[in-house]
């Protein structure tokens, strides 16, 4: 790790004690995420000399699945439910009321820090569509007006 910045004690140790796990790389990813809550850049050589592997390969991982983040969440993730029985509920009009609202993308986090959006593929909630998922409460048949009242009570 020579050249790089000094990085997280504990994300050395996640780093460290999954190294020699055949398939260790999205083991360490998870763990880095699970310990901050993103997988920070500066994480990327030292996963990359652990492993044996280029920044470049370490980083396409990361970047591939929409599960990691590389940046910071917010205080509350918002997961928006994308399956084809909530699409086929009027998901799409709930997804363009809740970017305009909180004035972001998926994978992106309001200015303010407190709310990130995340799309999510299933929440198991078909019969209720369409839903959200708040942290770990799950919220059927979410309109614009329940988005609204759920998100000021959180505010």
């Amino acid at each position: 790790m020579t050249g790089s910045s000094p990085i997280n004690p504990n994300v050395q140790t996640i780093i460290a004690s999954l190294k020699d796990k055949p398939g260790a790389l999205l083991p360490i990813l998870h763990g880095i995420q699970d310990e901050l809550g993103y997988i920070p850049a500066e994480t990327v050589p030292a996963i990359a000399d652990a492993l044996n592997l280029s920044r470049a390969e370490v980083h396409g991982v990361i970047s591939f699945y929409h599960y990691f983040r590389d940046t910071p969440p917010g205080k509350t993730t918002i997961h928006l439910c994308r399956a084809e029985s909530c699409q086929a509920m009027g998901a799409k009009d709930l997804e363009n009321h809740v970017k305009n609202r909180l004035g972001i993308d998926y994978h992106e986090t309001t200015k303010d820090g407190v709310f990130s959006l995340e799309p999510v593929y299933c929440l198991g909630l078909c019969a209720c569509s369409p839903s959200m998922q708040i942290g770990n409460e799950v919220y059927g048949r979410v309109s614009a007006e329940s988005f609204d009242s759920t998100i000021e009570a959180l505010s």
